[in-house]
């Protein structure tokens, strides 16, 4: 299925062995110029037939060259940005998604795989190279990525933006971003062979938090059936709560200052590169490990995660959520006493507090592989290549047992996209609170 007609125009794909792979489809319109800053415009019609042939361009970020990406430095570089070919060149015109389908006619109804990539709210791409669709075509479903706003682009507030803003509010423009995706996937998918009832959202790191911000949101409608949170959502989970509203705009006063813009059109005026690097500046002068991310705003987000939880605010579908042996916050003191986090913990506090609500407990995993090739063990990101079935892409000398573990829990996630359940026997019970299982991958 080559050519796709769409509500916004034809599209033509590039045929694989078993599946075909549409890349770089505009959802919305390039957010430049006047547009910076703005709620993302619904992209218009096109005549002709539009050539989805190649990935795009990142949205504007860190440079990821060795020593200098924020975050792990030379481990992440090593582990995922190693090869050039997987590098994109950076634009604000960025707001771009691609889909992998193996259906043959548009009427096949195969589930969506909806998925949201990480880097702290500031970094990363929709076709890293641990990312593909090929695994999930395999297994019949379709495996949509998608771009968004990151860093100050995404996530800046400021009095001059709230002014012109209809709901007297800014930021969260990374998230409406996910949501305007979210929605033309919901209205086009169905012409890609996908069924638009049963779309799962997921992510990991940033992007859990991003899935479990969509399932917090009234925004996202109906158009969320299951949802996956990987070490980034849970329950009660502080540590990645981020600023209250007050304290995002400050930091947004304090950034515009910085630039000297004298107003929101000087601001816009300024060339992309220039304020990309003044935002670097300004982070490093602040110290914070995420200085620009969503924040509970009153119109996107009316609470925070914790109170949406709680107030049973939340939309009631089937959830798997987990986090890894050496994730976020995780100490080596912490592995050998086996003392957990409370982003672990915070995992089976969401699916205890689901069940109380609606009697339906959520699926809890552990992932515990040490990779091997170096001591890092299992560390925040590495169940990536595991879940993507993308290991032949890593420098890493996989053992047989890291396939299977691999094949395994393709099954499970793609198991659970298509019912809701990651199995239909008992080797992965829900975590309920008179029996808080946890599915453990070593």
């Amino acid at each position: 299925m080559k050519l796709v007609t769409t509500k916004t125009g034809k599209i033509e794909g590039i045929e694989a062995e078993g599946y075909t792979i549409f890349k770089g489809i505009p959802y919305a319109k390039p957010p430049v110029g006047a547009l910076r800053w703005k709620a993302p415009q619904p992209i218009e019609p096109w005549d002709g037939v539009y050539h989805a042939d190649r990935f795009r361009e990142r949205g504007w970020q860190e440079a990821d060259t060795e020593g200098e990406v924020p975050f792990w430095k030379e481990k992440l570089v090593k582990e995922f940005y190693d090869l050039p070919e997987y590098i994109p060149e950076m634009s604000e015109d960025s707001l771009y998604l691609n889909i992998w389908t193996p259906a043959e006619k548009p009427d096949e109804k195969l589930p969506v795989a909806f998925w949201i990539h990480g880097g702290g709210f500031g970094s990363g791409w929709s076709w890293e190279k641990e990312f593909d669709g090929e695994a999930y075509c395999k297994k019949g479903v379709i495996l949509v990525t998608i771009a968004y706003r990151l860093g100050m682009w995404g996530n800046l507030v400021h009095p001059w933006l709230n002014e012109e803003n209809e709901h007297g509010v800014s930021g969260n423009y990374g998230i409406l971003d996910q949501i305007e995706a979210l929605k033309w996937v919901y209205e086009n998918i169905e012409n890609f062979g996908g069924d638009p009832n049963n779309i799962t959202v997921f992510g990991q790191s940033a992007g859990a938090m991003s899935t479990q911000f969509l399932v917090s949101t009234e925004l996202s409608g109906n158009m969320i059936s299951k949802a996956i949170f990987q070490s980034g959502g849970a329950h009660n989970n502080e540590s990645l709560a981020g600023h209250t509203w007050e304290e995002t705009q400050k930091i947004g006063e304090e950034f515009i200052t910085y630039t000297g813009a004298a107003s929101l059109e000087e601001l816009r005026k300024i060339p992309a590169e220039k304020l990309e690097r003044m935002a670097e500046e300004f982070a490093a002068i602040k110290h914070e490990m995420i200085l620009f991310m969503p924040v509970t705003d009153g119109y996107v987000f009316k609470e925070n995660t914790t109170d949406c939880l709680n107030n049973n605010h939340v939309k009631q579908i089937p959830y798997m959520l987990g986090t890894t042996e050496a994730d976020l916050f995780v100490t080596p003191e912490m592995i050998e006493s086996g003392e957990k986090t409370a982003l672990y913990k915070g995992c089976i506090e969401w699916s205890e507090k689901t069940e109380e609500l609606w009697g339906q407990p959520s699926y809890v995993y552990y992932f515990k592989r040490h990779l091997p090739g170096d001591d890092w063990g299992a560390f925040h990101c590495a169940e990536l290549w595991y879940m993507f079935g993308t290991m032949d892409r890593c420098w890493r000398p996989w053992e047989e047992h890291d396939r299977k573990l691999s094949e395994d829990m393709l099954n499970y996630w793609t198991h659970f996209m298509r019912t809701g359940k990651p199995t239909d026997g008992d080797d992965w019970k829900p975590c309920t609170k008179e029996n808080p299982y946890v599915k453990e991958f070593e």
